[in-house]
């Protein structure tokens, strides 16, 4: 319960082997800035992680080794497997037409309300081939390490930029189509074209998209229920369903 009141407070401490490979694996490709400042690893685990421990001295980490308890005090999961490593800022380009992809596939997360939630959208993105994260200034990536956890690692290795309601001008100027998810006045996914480039936005299940960036849509899509359901799905299990729609669509491109 202690864990689990503070998930919300920022912070660097990224947890477990996978987190930590998402970010010298996002550094070595100039994706991500994000330093590691030292590791600590569980001396308990010294031998059983040998191959863990071998491949962060590769890559030139700093490591202390510690007690199972240090590393349990400083977490907020209970997966780390006992190595933690200690992280900077990374840091977040404003959005600009020069740091778009032809042809490509962006997502705006806007008004997500949880960071778990927000880690569990990347990771499917991700997985569905999206190119980038356009971010609100207002956001859940100082909570890195939750959001990096629950997105196995995506969010590290993801492109992400800075944007507001302008952020939907800056894509069309750069040729691609507006598609914002939403309920009102808007066309079954399935029954709509959704081809590549697009710059897809989708809200949170409370909040929902602003004003300002569904007037800019090109298309306006919802996804269709099996039964009447007045319940909105969550940000996270919507979100897997479009972009793979999207990806699907898209496949012979």
């Amino acid at each position: 319960m202690i864990k689990e009141s503070h998930k919300f407070i920022d912070s660097n401490i990224f947890e477990g082997i996978l987190s930590i490979r998402s970010i010298i694996s996002a550094n070595k490709d100039g994706v991500n800035d994000r330093k590691i400042h030292k590791v600590l690893f569980d001396k308990s685990k010294v031998e059983k992680k040998s191959r863990e421990l071998r491949y962060l001295e590769t890559n030139g980490c700093t490591i202390e080794f510690a007690d199972s308890e240090v590393l349990d005090k400083m977490t907020i999961g209970n997966t780390h497997g006992g190595i933690i490593a200690v992280c900077g800022e990374r840091s977040f380009p404003a959005l600009s037409a020069d740091n778009i992809k032809p042809n490509g596939f962006y997502v705006m997360l806007e008004g997500v309300e949880d960071p778990y939630n927000f880690g569990y959208s990347l990771r499917t993105m991700y997985a569905a081939g999206v190119d980038g994260i356009v971010l609100t200034p207002r956001n859940w990536m100082g909570a890195a390490g939750v959001v990096c956890r629950a997105s196995a690692g995506a969010s590290e290795l993801f492109p992400m930029s800075i944007a507001e309601s302008d952020a939907a001008d800056i894509f069309k100027s750069a040729g691609y189509n507006i598609v914002c998810a939403d309920i009102k006045n808007a066309v079954s996914i399935y029954r709509t074209e959704l081809c590549y480039p697009i710059f897809l936005i989708i809200g949170g299940e409370k909040r929902g998209i602003s004003r300002a960036l569904l007037d800019k849509a090109d298309k306006v899509i919802k996804l269709d229920y099996g039964r009447d359901f007045k319940g909105a799905l969550s940000t996270a299990s919507a979100a897997s369903v479009i972009t793979y729609e999207i990806y699907r669509q898209n496949l012979h491109n």
